[in-house]
């Protein structure tokens, strides 16, 4: 049987990268990320600092790699409902295609521990850019008049992204059933009047 040793290396690879990735994240849960270091992390996974070097230049780099692939996975849930379709009729959205929420609650703790680290602003941009991009390259809407449609985008992925972060930072209180349903009606819902509340008056 002929040897494989490229595939021995990336299963190495695979596996010191995993390592790394955990120990960084354990470490996450009991120090902010700016203040764990290198050595830690290393010394936790049980590998030495040229082993980290020959992957990642920075825990910076690292935290990258743990968010860019948590992300490859969130798009892969955005585009559900429509990457079979020639047409995507957001208004006609069926709430069962619908499975960001469902990408949400397997990732939760990760997502938990990251948006409550002080590395939460990165996620929170990663997350955006990637929808806002995956929106303008895979979706064409409509010319509507009057409106800006790059405003629109920007204006439906905030409002989505600040559904889930809602959703995340309060521990996950509804099902991602319920989620999806709601977020069905909440693009089906347009109120054309709200009614005003006035001190004192009930």
């Amino acid at each position: 049987m002929p040897n494989h040793p490229s595939k021995a290396v990336d299963r190495r690879v695979i596996r010191s990268r995993e390592a790394l990735k955990q120990a960084l994240l354990t470490l996450m849960k009991h120090k902010d990320f700016d203040d764990i270091s290198i050595t830690e992390i290393v010394e936790l996974a049980d590998y030495n600092r040229g082993t980290f070097y020959s992957h990642y230049d920075s825990k910076e780099a690292l935290l990258d790699d743990i968010i860019r692939g948590l992300i490859v996975e969130l798009l892969q849930s955005f585009r559900a409902p429509y990457e079979n379709e020639e047409y995507f009729r957001i208004h006609e959205l069926p709430a069962h295609s619908v499975k960001i929420f469902e990408h949400i609650q397997q990732h939760a703790e990760l997502y938990t521990l990251l948006l409550k680290s002080n590395a939460h602003s990165h996620l929170r941009e990663k997350m955006f850019s990637a929808i806002q991009q995956i929106s303008r390259d895979e979706l064409e809407h409509p010319t509507l008049e009057g409106i800006n449609v790059e405003l629109l985008s920007v204006y439906s992925n905030h409002a989505l992204l600040g559904l889930i972060f809602y959703w995340i930072e309060n521990g996950l209180p509804y099902s991602p059933a319920y989620m999806q349903e709601q977020l069905v009606k909440l693009i089906q819902w347009r109120p054309s009047v709200a009614r005003t509340k006035k001190p004192g008056k009930p």
